[in-house]
């Protein structure tokens, strides 16, 4: 593997670090208990059919006010249930909090083709077949359209105020928020930490643009089909690539397509694994609405999950504060 390939595969491994420090707080199997001012409820999102486990955290003081919403999504080989602290910190600072497992991920269904070709013309559409589940594959376009789809959900809960929202991502999907707001004017505030903005490294060297078309032609002709669940093909990390979807996917290039999106990046200032200057940097130079970039001195990447994790929640606080709350308007 490439050196370049190496850098950037690695980075995506920073969810599932978080997923590991996170979940060292609660022993397998226990059922998850919210803090008693904290109203939590399980609910399902539906994207392109497919049903995705979705959870809702707000304040309970706060019952029947309309509130700002935040979207947090995972990234590569990470869950919904490791963002639950900080879903937490978001709620008791005011916010309605969304969290979810993109299809096949976590507690999500998923995307289901069939074993054998479908019968001809079966009667309104219906038929009985075996499937096979897509589960545990990394497909930026598939994980980025359930997050729009999420954007659509939560406009339709009570309590948020459709006029007031925002994304969170860290690493992979620190870069999904980007092309989210990029397509969905709606989102008023993102935030972007260590991310990882351009998976164009599919494409990068020779090498690995024969092995990426290659690979795109035999599934488009039947010859392979998707990876098996949690395949690890890049290092530890869980979640095969599907690198076809990954060619032209670089949210780097979306940030000045939200020109009413303020857009926070939080980067580390000695960042191992994703060079700053072609990724934050460069997405915080072409943003064209309210933007802020911060440097957290003296962590390396997962820095932000441990030492800075705390200065990182306060700092997405007060800028949703900033963008969200400062900018209520009446009902």
């Amino acid at each position: 593997m490439t050196k370049p390939l190496v850098l950037v595969a690695a980075a995506f491994l920073s969810l599932a670090f978080l997923w590991l420090s996170l979940a060292r707080g609660q022993p397998r199997g226990v059922p998850f208990a919210p803090p008693d001012e904290i109203n939590y409820r399980k609910q399902i999102v539906v994207s392109e059919g497919t049903r995705m486990a979705a959870e809702l955290f707000s304040l309970k003081s706060l019952d029947g006010q309309k509130l700002p919403a935040i979207i947090m999504c995972h990234g590569w080989g990470g869950t919904a249930a490791a963002l639950r602290p900080d879903a937490i910190v978001f709620a008791k600072a005011g916010y309605l909090v969304v969290t979810f497992d993109y299809r096949g991920w976590g507690a999500s269904e998923a995307r289901v083709i069939l074993a054998e070709a479908a019968p001809e013309h079966p009667p309104k559409g219906r038929f009985t077949a075996e499937v096979i589940e897509v589960r545990e594959v990394v497909d930026p376009l598939d994980q980025t359209t359930d997050l729009l789809n999420v954007i659509h959900w939560v406009q339709g809960e009570p309590q948020c105020d459709t006029q007031r929202l925002g994304l969170w991502g860290s690493s992979y999907s620190g870069g999904h928020v980007v092309y989210a707001a990029a397509r969905d004017p709606r989102v008023k505030a993102t935030v972007s930490q260590v991310p990882a903005l351009d998976s164009r490294w599919v494409v990068q060297t020779p090498q690995q643009r024969k092995q990426t078309y290659e690979e795109a032609t035999r599934r488009a002709r039947g010859e392979i089909g998707y990876p098996e669940p949690g395949a690890k093909v890049i290092g530890n990390l869980t979640g095969a690539p599907i690198c076809e979807k990954m060619i032209s996917y670089a949210p780097v290039e979306d940030a000045g397509r939200a020109p009413g999106c303020g857009m926070l990046f939080i980067l580390a200032e000695k960042e191992e694994l994703i060079d700053n200057r072609q990724n934050g940097i460069k997405a915080y130079e072409r943003a064209k609405g309210p933007k802020k970039l911060v440097t957290i001195p003296k962590i390396m990447h997962y820095g932000i999950y441990a030492e800075a994790r705390q200065q990182a929640q306060q700092l997405a606080v007060e800028w949703f504060d900033t963008h969200l709350k400062a900018a209520a308007k009446p009902q």
